[in-house]
């Protein structure tokens, strides 16, 4: 059974990402779906563990930077509204 759920991403990477998807006739939910389940299925620790493949650096805009440092959730949504001004 599906589940919906909300996300936030910078709006230049839904629309390479969608492209991708596109392309390879997939939707962009199922997209998304497809890399939680590699990443959920597998044994890594932390994401510096996973394995970026070369067509993330297609849909993405430029080297893929993780922030594992842990905040509050106030904080996480401020930083994200701060950088939207």
């Amino acid at each position: 059974m599906d589940t919906k759920i909300t996300l936030s991403f910078n709006e230049a990477i839904i629309k390479k990402a969608k492209k991708y998807a596109d392309a390879n006739n997939i939707s962009l939910s199922r997209l998304i779906e497809f890399l939680l389940t590699k990443i959920t299925t597998a044994q890594y620790h932390s994401l510096e563990d996973f394995p970026i493949a070369d067509w993330v650096s297609e849909v993405a805009e430029g080297k893929a930077v993780y922030q594992t440092k842990k905040r509050t959730r106030k904080a996480s949504r401020s930083e994200y509204f701060n950088s939207k001004k």
